[in-house]
Order: structure tokens, then sequence, then C-alpha cells
């Protein structure tokens, strides 16, 4: 007896030391919590906000100057018409807009738009606890005010968001009326159709634009997911995420969700079925092929509305589907349009030089999906005149430019303005004289090879020529064989 009572004293010791190890072992995850992560928000939501408030400005001034045109082309043709469709001035619209979203600071968020964005959802869940639980961050690095002041930005950049919406919204509209007017038209006049296209590509591009601001707000980094990893250990911040996110603002989510209880009185899918094929059967032994001729028949009514819809621009409710090729660079921030690569050329020894090796660094802007402009620089090093006789020196240096272009799927028409110094040098003072510096003009052809791996993206294999090289004393090699690497 006395053994027994022994050993269960020693278990639930045992157990009470994994317990409040456990319980250490959060708390210490806890004060461990990245300090800097309220300064990264702020930050990246505060951009965010004023990208979206100049880029909303630019793209309503482009559409107000957009109706401006059509009503003096259609004024040309038909004055009545003119003064009908623009009875209240369109201006005065897009000029409010413009101020409500510069003004509105408020911080009621009724609506994530159009999609559900899963992480913004639990960024200002966390943001809401933390600011009603300041005591669990165990750092003085962190202050109240830095979590208040971060969750004031993200509401405000949501209440931004919700202002975007109706602005689209509005050029919708605006844009559903200009339609109607051209399709009642039996002539249109010459330019008006032209006007209206660029308009709704406006509309198309701003729609994106915001699409863009989303995903980027809704794409964490390793903090923001390492704070979420901390958080989620917290029973505390579960339970208030169930009651206060977006989500359980919409469907009410029990407080037994994703429990076994929580799942009594849900039909199975077997279930669903089983309760479609007695319906089916009910209907006698032809009811599932009157289902399906049903089913074509409302198929092929929404292929002809879809296809009428094309003809006048083609579209859903929201906005129209394009009628020209998107440029998907056009709504992508600047940073994320940059392509950086390095290239390397060597070039056999002549009488002049020795065996070198251009490396090359350069730095891309993508103009659209095809076509790239970039700088850059290379170092050449020199290896000595064969294997025997290795030798590494400082060659030259050049600085670059080019231009590459789409020719046919993974072909490229690729031209560049390089100035190369084309001496040995030991110090950069030497680079000062001008009258050592050359000038390369290339042309040629690039094959781009796609390759799967973590930090590469493209093999770049180039043939060039340079037109310019037969005015350089000494004359350079004319023809130019580089490999490059995409990151």
């Amino acid at each position: 007896m006395k053994r027994r009572i022994c050993l269960t004293g020693i278990l639930l010791l045992f157990a009470t030391i994994i317990f409040s190890q456990q319980i250490d072992s959060t708390i210490d995850k806890i004060s461990q919590f990245p300090a800097k992560l309220f300064g990264s928000i702020h930050h990246k939501t505060e951009q965010l906000d004023h990208e979206l408030t100049r880029q909303t400005e630019k793209y309503l001034e482009k559409l107000a100057r957009k109706e401006k045109k059509f009503q003096k082309k259609l004024a040309e043709t038909d004055s009545a018409s003119a003064a009908r469709l623009f009875a209240k001035d369109p201006q005065q619209g897009y000029i409010a807009l413009i101020e409500k979203l510069k003004h509105d600071s408020a911080a009621i968020v009724n609506s994530m738009g159009g999609e559900y964005l899963p992480y913004v959802d639990s960024l200002q869940g966390t943001l809401a606890f933390l600011n009603k639980n300041p005591q669990l961050l165990n750092t003085s690095k962190i202050l109240p005010a830095d979590i208040q002041k971060s969750l004031g930005q993200l509401q405000q950049l949501e209440t931004k968001l919700q202002d975007a919406d109706q602005v689209k919204q509005f050029i919708v509209a605006r844009k559903a009326e200009l339609q109607q007017y051209i399709m009642q038209l039996a002539h249109v006049p010459p330019g008006l159709s032209s006007i209206y296209n660029d308009y709704n590509k406006q509309l198309y591009y701003y729609s994106e634009q915001i699409r863009e601001y989303r995903q980027i707000l809704n794409d964490p980094d390793k903090m923001e997911r390492l704070a979420l990893q901390l958080l989620n250990k917290v029973p505390a911040f579960n339970s208030f995420m169930k009651s206060n996110s977006f989500l359980a603002g919409l469907f009410n989510i029990p407080d037994n969700y994703g429990t076994s209880e929580g799942l009594v009185g849900l039909q199975t899918r077997d279930q669903v079925m089983s309760i479609i094929q007695g319906q089916i059967g009910s209907g006698g032994p032809n009811a599932s092929a009157m289902l399906q001729n049903s089913l074509q028949t409302a198929q092929q009514d929404i292929n002809q509305i879809r296809n009428k819809l094309s003809a006048l621009g083609g579209g859903n409710a929201d906005i129209d589907m394009p009628k020209f090729k998107p440029n998907e660079q056009k709504t992508k921030t600047f940073w994320k349009r940059l392509e950086y690569g390095t290239n390397l050329q060597t070039e056999h020894a002549d009488y002049f030089f020795p065996t070198t090796t251009d490396l090359g660094f350069s730095v891309g802007y993508k103009i659209t999906d095809k076509n790239t402009i970039g700088i850059g620089a290379s170092y050449k090093i020199g290896w000595g005149s064969d294997i025997s006789h290795v030798n590494v020196t400082s060659e030259g240096v050049g600085l670059r430019s080019f231009l590459d272009m789409q020719l046919k799927k993974s072909f490229y028409v690729s031209g560049g303005y390089e100035m190369n110094y084309q001496e040995p040098f030991n110090s950069w003072m030497q680079l000062n004289n001008m009258s050592s510096w050359q000038q390369s003009g290339l042309v040629g052809l690039t094959k781009m090879v796609s390759i799967n791996t973590k930090f590469l993206k493209k093999t770049k294999i180039q043939l060039l020529w340079d037109f310019l090289s037969y005015y350089n004393i000494p004359r350079t090699n004319p023809v130019k064989f580089r490999v490059g690497y995409n990151f």
C-alpha cells in the first residue's frame, strides 16, 4: 500500500514538473516575441496607404480626362445626347472620391472587399488581442503605444481599401452608362469607341492594382509568421479569434468548432450524394438524361450571353474583360518589376590581350511582360596567356545598358550600349583616363531558358555583334558570346 502511495506521489510530482515546464516554455516563447514587429507592420501599412491613395488619385484623374474627351467628341455630333448624358458634371464625382480617400481615417472595418484575406484577418486579430493584453509581451522594448499605432494604421488602410472598392463601383456604374449609350447608337461617331475602350482599360488596370495591394498586405513576412506561431500556442488568443475575427463575425463560429462535437448533425458527402440520387430516381428512368439536357441548354444560354457581352467589350458584372493583352507589370510595384542578373564572357588570348573573363552584373526593369530595359557593370579578369602562364590581373571594367525585346516565345532581340576600359590597372584612379575608354554598340539574339532552382530563375544565352568594334584601336572582338543567369 505504501509503495502504491509513493508511486502515485512520484507520478503526480513528475506530471507537475512536466506541466510546469510546458508553461515555462510557453512563457519563454511569448517573451521572445519579435519587438520590431509593430514597426514593420506600421511601415508596411503606411507605405501601402500612401501608394493606394496616390495610384487611385492618378487613375481617377485619367478617367476624368477620358470622360471630358468623350463629352467633347459626342457634343460635336450630338449635342442633345451630350447634354443628357452629362447632365451632372462627372468631374465633381471624381473630385469627391479623391478627397474622401485622402481624408478618410475612420477605423470601422465592415468589409474585406470581394476577396477574403485570411492573413489580414489574423493580423488584425493579433493586434487587437495584444492591444487588450499587453502584459503577455514580457519585454520592455514593446510599448502599448506601438501596438495601438500599428492597429490604427492597419484599420486605416482597410478603410482606404473599402473606399477603393467604392471608387471602383462608381467607375463601373459610370462605364455602364457610357456603354448603354453606345449600344443604342446606330452609327458610333468616329473615335468614340476608342475613348470608351481606353476608359475601360484604365478601369481594368485600377482593379488589378487594388488586387495587387491586397495581395501584398496578405503576404506575411518571416517576423509576422513567427508572431502568429507564438500566439497560436496561447489558448486565450484562440478563444479571442473565434469570437472577434472577421470570419467569425460572418459565420458565427461555435465554441466547439474543429472538435468532434462540432460536427454532430452535419451531413456527410455520401449522404448528400444519396439524396441527389434519390431525387433523380424519383423522376423516372429518363430523369438523369433530362437533367443532363437541361444543364447543356443552360450552358449554351450562358455562352450566348457571354458572347454578346464580349462583342460589346466582354466582361462580367464587375468589369469588362479587356479587348487588349494586359501588361501584367503595370500594376506591380517598382521593386517587383526589377530583375537582377549576372553573366560571363570569356575571350582567348591574342596579340594584344591575355585570356580574359568579363564578370557582369545587371539590374533590369520590366517595361512590359515582353520587354526589359536595364543597366549593369562588368569587371574584366585576366588569366594570363595559357595554362602554363597563369597570372590573375585586372584587365578592365565596363558600364553597360541593354534592352531585351521578345521576338517569339523564348527568343529575344537584344541591343545595348557599353563603355569599356580596356587597359590593365592597379588603382581605381587610373579609370579617370577617358582616352582609354572604348565604345561598344551591341545587337543580337538572346535565348531564355527557364530553370527550376531556388535562386536562379532563367539562363540567358546571348550572341551579340559589336558594330562599333571596328572603330576601336586596337580593334576588339566584334562577336561576343555571353551566358547569364537571372535571379
